[in-house]
């Protein structure tokens, strides 16, 4: 039997496009119980909520900087963000939500699973699930062999599967925020402008030379981190790779076929989202 290595991306690209839609348009639903997750990451925060069916209903974001390497830096202005976007959701829903599933990057979870947890906590949720980014990505992925390569903004985390199991994780600085470093010094920007600029897709063409060191750099740590392991693909998520041809130099660098979903930044939420139950942790 011919396995579609595609396939995976298949699927999450149909999940996110529907995610996606709920952003824009949520749809209140009869079921009984929402799931959300909660993605706070370094240069974003996401909220993915979710029926008892495991379909998207609703959706919100917002850029934030009160995350740093992987690790929360600002406490307070973290519980206000997800606290107003969790209301801003409830609104739309006509309905609370009480349950929330949360992640942290690899390698974290005896430094940071205690803070997050408190943050989604202060926000008025009730924490039912946390886990590691690389696994909540593959919620929506179904990887069973290969690698998934999650370029955030502070870091770059890499999991690898075999036979659906996890064989091998690591987790190095970085990530996005080295990449709108660049884009500053290049163009004379501030950091935010150049952040904002780099988000742009209409600036992809443009940039994709200027940051091409970097995406090699981020391929070197790559290689290194499957060096030990027979990984015959490669997969990425995170906000990072929302760069249009990232994945090609990528793929150049490691000689590994790489892919991407249509939007990487929204896989992890949505996984998040996915684990999340009514029995709280």
């Amino acid at each position: 039997m011919t396995i579609n290595i595609k396939e995976p991306i298949i699927f999450s690209n149909q999940l996110i496009a529907a995610f996606e839609e709920v952003i824009v348009t949520p749809k209140r639903s009869k079921t009984e119980s929402y799931y959300t997750g909660v993605d706070l990451g370094t240069s974003c925060i996401v909220l993915a909520v979710l029926d008892e069916n495991q379909q998207p209903v609703a959706g919100a974001y917002r850029y934030a900087n009160v995350v740093k390497d992987g690790m929360i830096v600002d406490y307070l202005g973290a519980i206000q963000i997800v606290k107003e976007l969790k209301m801003e959701l409830e609104q739309k829903l006509a309905t609370e939500l009480h349950y929330c599933a949360a992640a942290l990057p690899p390698g974290t979870e005896t430094l940071d699973s205690g803070v997050i947890r408190h943050v989604v906590e202060a926000a008025g949720f009730e924490i039912t699930a946390l886990l590691d980014e690389p696994t909540a990505a593959n919620g929506v992925l179904n990887i069973r062999n290969g690698a998934i390569v999650d370029i955030g903004g502070g870091t770059t985390g890499i999991t690898i599967l075999e036979e659906g199991q996890v064989i091998g994780v690591t987790d190095e600085a970085t990530g996005g925020t080295h990449f709108s470093l660049v884009v500053s010094g290049a163009y004379g920007l501030s950091f935010e402008k150049a952040d904002e600029f780099k988000r742009n897709a209409l600036n992809h063409q443009e940039l994709l030379p200027i940051l091409t060191p970097v995406i090699e750099k981020v391929a070197s740590i790559v290689n290194q981190a499957i060096s030990s392991f027979n990984v015959s693909r490669i997969y990425l998520v995170g906000g990072t790779c929302c760069l249009t041809g990232i994945e090609s130099i990528i793929e150049k660098e490691t000689q590994i076929p790489t892919f991407k979903p249509d939007n990487p930044m929204f896989v992890t939420p949505i996984g998040i989202a996915l684990s999340c139950t009514e029995i709280v942790l």
